[in-house]
């Protein structure tokens, strides 16, 4: 797989840093070439903010959304399987029940964007965040982001889209893992509800490799180790009383951009 956007700018109009994502001009034939290497699936991300100033605004939300629907039936006419990313980000001091909202709104026009533009529902995964409070409030309990986050998807989400594939989001590796278990244990889906973590499955193992030949061993020890506890997360089978194999603690960062 291979991450095909180009990266985020300020969205047009913008006065309270919303930011839209570019690289559509030659996608197609970009993801022709990526094909043709060995490609099979793509990634895009497209992020949105949720702040007093009134973000996410109707037209960052529009945009996002757009421009994720443009790229999905791009990649799909390729060969490439799409994963769709609207990203709620952490940041921010809003509750759970704002996250909630945001969260309903952005996945509903989502959906409703992908059918518009024809996008293969079996043909593409979903990689959402969990809706959880803002950054700069206290966490709340595995149970409520797991019900928060569950009863959204239903609501917005088309049973014929076959897989969920959390982003983590600057959640510590082990927060991470116990939403994940929490989510699917507490009520049946119509689809696989999973992980496509990036910072929450690989922290600890770049913390234990630093680059060093004599660590690879252990790090990929840590890898496996963490690997299997979202694995287990994934059927709702992951034991916390056992303790989490990560060795890093919270892993957000303001403003994250990559």
């Amino acid at each position: 797989g291979i991450k095909v956007d180009k990266g985020l700018k300020t969205l047009p109009g913008s006065t309270t840093g919303e930011q839209w994502t570019a690289g559509l001009d030659d996608l197609a034939e970009r993801c022709k070439r990526y094909y043709e290497g060995g490609g099979r699936f793509a990634k895009w991300r497209n992020v949105l903010q949720i702040s007093k100033e009134g973000n996410p605004t109707d037209a960052a939300i529009c945009d996002c959304t757009m421009t994720l629907a443009k790229y999905a039936t791009i990649c799909q006419t390729e060969g490439l399987v799409p994963i769709v990313e609207p990203e709620v980000m952490l940041d921010g001091d809003h509750d759970i029940g704002t996250a909630q909202r945001v969260h309903q709104k952005v996945w509903a026009a989502q959906y409703q964007m992908c059918q518009a533009y024809g996008m293969l529902l079996e043909g593409s995964l979903f990689k959402p965040s969990m809706v959880v409070p803002g950054a700069d409030l206290p966490k709340e309990k595995p149970e409520v982001v797991a019900a928060a986050t569950i009863d959204t998807l239903l609501r917005t989400v088309p049973a014929a889209m076959p897989g969920i594939t959390f982003l983590s989001g600057g959640q510590s590796e082990e927060e991470a893992t116990i939403h994940l278990n929490a989510m699917n244990s507490y009520r049946q889906t119509p689809w696989n509800v999973s992980f496509s973590f990036g910072r929450a499955l690989q922290a600890s193992v770049l913390k234990t490799w630093m680059g060093q030949d004599a660590n690879k061993a252990a790090a990929q020890q840590v890898l496996g180790a963490i690997a299997t506890a979202n694995g287990d997360a994934s059927m709702g089978k992951y034991d916390a009383s056992k303790g989490h194999p990560s060795t890093t603690g919270s892993l957000y960062v303001k403003g994250y951009v990559y």
